[in-house]
């Protein structure tokens, strides 16, 4: 999950992801390293945070990945299956 320091957003989604189940994210921190921020740019075409990476999908923000939940298709995305 591309982050920054100060994000409620990013808060939120790692919430909702451990409960879940996921308790380690992986954080990249785009307010320590502005490069980081550019590759998330490059890589999204998003400029906010959070975005999210579930393996090599790219879920989006918060918004995203909360809806992706209430459609019942997260857990599966979780546990490697098509979402």
């Amino acid at each position: 999950m591309y982050t920054t320091a100060y994000c409620g957003y990013c808060v939120r989604a790692e919430r909702l992801l451990a409960s879940r189940g996921v308790d380690d994210v992986f954080k990249v921190r785009v307010d320590e390293n502005p490069a980081e921020r550019v590759t998330m740019m490059q890589r999204t075409g998003r400029r906010t945070v959070p975005q999210i990476y579930i393996g090599e999908h790219h879920v989006g923000g918060y918004d995203d990945l909360a809806a992706l939940d209430r459609a019942g298709r997260l857990s599966a995305l979780l546990s490697g299956k098509a979402a």
